[in-house]
C-alpha cells in the first residue's frame, strides 16, 4: 500500500470517527443540559489524549510565550466552534449540520487571503463565492427556510476557520498533540465552569455509554487526523475529507431517519466541487 493511499485511508478514518462522535452527541437529544455534556465528554477525552500523548511520548509543554498565546487563541475558537455547533446539531438533520461545515476548506482559503496575505487568484476566489452560494442553498436565508440554527452552524465554521488560522501560525516545534491536549483541556475546564449555573441533570447508563462512545471516537478523529500529517501528498489527502459527509449521511438515515432534501444535497454539492477545485489548483502550485 502507497503512502498515499494509507494516507487517504486515514483521512477516510479521521472524517468517520468525528461523525460517528457527532452520532453519538445527537442521540442524547438534549437529555443533559450542552456545557455538562460538553464537561463530561472533555474530561475522557481529556484523559484519552493525556494517555496516547504520553504513550507516544509527544506531549511536551516547551514552546515559546508567542505560541502560548497563540494556543489560547485557539482554545477560545475551540470552545465556540464546540457550543455552536452542537447547539446547532442537537436542532438540525446530522447530514444537514455537516454540510454546512463542508464549506470550510473554502473559508480557511479566503480568510488566509484576507488575514494571512497569501496569494488568492480569481479562479480560486470564483469557486469560494460559488461555493458560498452552494451553502446559501442549505441555510436559505428567509422567512419559509431559515433557521436560527443555520446561523448558529455558520458560526462554528467562522470560529473553526480561526482556530485554522491560529494553527498555521504556530511554530513548526510546537507539538501537533500539545495543541490538541491543551485544547481539549480548555473545552473542559470552561464547560464545567459554564454548567454550575445552569444545574446538573442525571446521567442515566444508556446517557454515560452515548458520551463515552462519543469521547472514544473523537479520540479517534484527534489521532488519525494527527497521522495523516505524516502520510503521502497531503494535497492527494486533502479531498478525502469531503467523505464526511457521506458517512453524515448515511448515519442520519440509519440512526435518525433524516435524508436532505434536493436544494440541501445540490448546495452540498456545489460546496464539494467548489472545494476540491480549490484544492486541486493548490495542488498545481498556482494561486490563479
Amino acid at each position: 500500500m502507497s503512502s498515499n493511499v494509507f494516507g487517504a485511508l486515514l483521512m477516510m478514518a479521521s472524517m468517520a470517527s468525528f461523525t460517528f462522535n457527532d452520532t453519538f452527541i445527537k442521540m442524547t437529544d438534549g437529555a443533559v443540559p450542552l456545557w455538562q455534556l460538553l464537561f463530561l465528554r472533555g474530561l475522557l477525552t481529556t484523559m484519552f489524549i493525556l494517555g496516547l500523548g504520553y504513550t507516544l511520548r509527544s506531549l511536551h509543554f516547551d514552546v515559546s510565550g508567542r505560541d502560548w498565546r497563540l494556543i489560547g487563541l485557539r482554545c477560545l475558537s475551540e470552545i465556540g466552534a464546540a457550543y455552536f455547533f452542537l447547539s446547532a446539531l442537537f436542532q438540525m438533520p446530522l447530514a444537514n449540520a455537516i454540510a454546512i461545515l463542508q464549506v470550510l476548506p473554502l473559508a480557511v482559503s479566503l480568510g488566509a487571503a484576507l488575514f494571512l496575505g497569501e496569494s488568492l487568484g480569481w479562479r480560486r476566489l470564483t469557486a469560494i463565492l460559488i461555493g458560498f452560494c452552494g451553502m446559501l442553498l442549505i441555510v436559505r436565508p428567509g422567512p419559509d427556510g431559515f433557521s436560527i440554527w443555520s446561523i448558529y452552524a455558520l458560526l462554528a465554521v467562522l470560529c473553526v476557520t480561526a482556530r485554522d488560522l491560529v494553527t498555521r501560525q504556530l511554530g513548526p516545534k510546537v507539538p501537533s498533540m500539545t495543541v490538541t491536549f491543551v485544547a481539549a483541556a480548555s473545552v473542559t475546564v470552561f464547560s464545567g465552569i459554564a454548567s454550575v449555573p445552569q444545574g446538573w441533570a442525571e446521567v442515566t447508563p444508556d446517557l454515560w455509554a452515548m458520551i463515552v462512545g462519543s469521547s472514544v471516537f473523537i479520540l479517534g478523529g484527534y489521532f488519525f487526523s494527527v497521522q495523516v500529517m505524516r502520510q503521502g501528498d497531503i494535497a492527494f489527502i486533502a479531498p478525502f475529507r469531503y467523505t464526511s459527509l457521506i458517512f453524515a449521511l448515511v448515519l442520519g438515515w440509519l440512526v435518525f431517519g433524516d435524508w436532505p432534501d434536493g436544494l440541501t444535497m445540490t448546495g452540498a454539492g456545489i460546496i464539494v466541487t467548489t472545494g476540491l477545485f480549490t484544492l486541486y489548483r493548490e495542488r498545481q502550485g498556482t494561486t490563479r
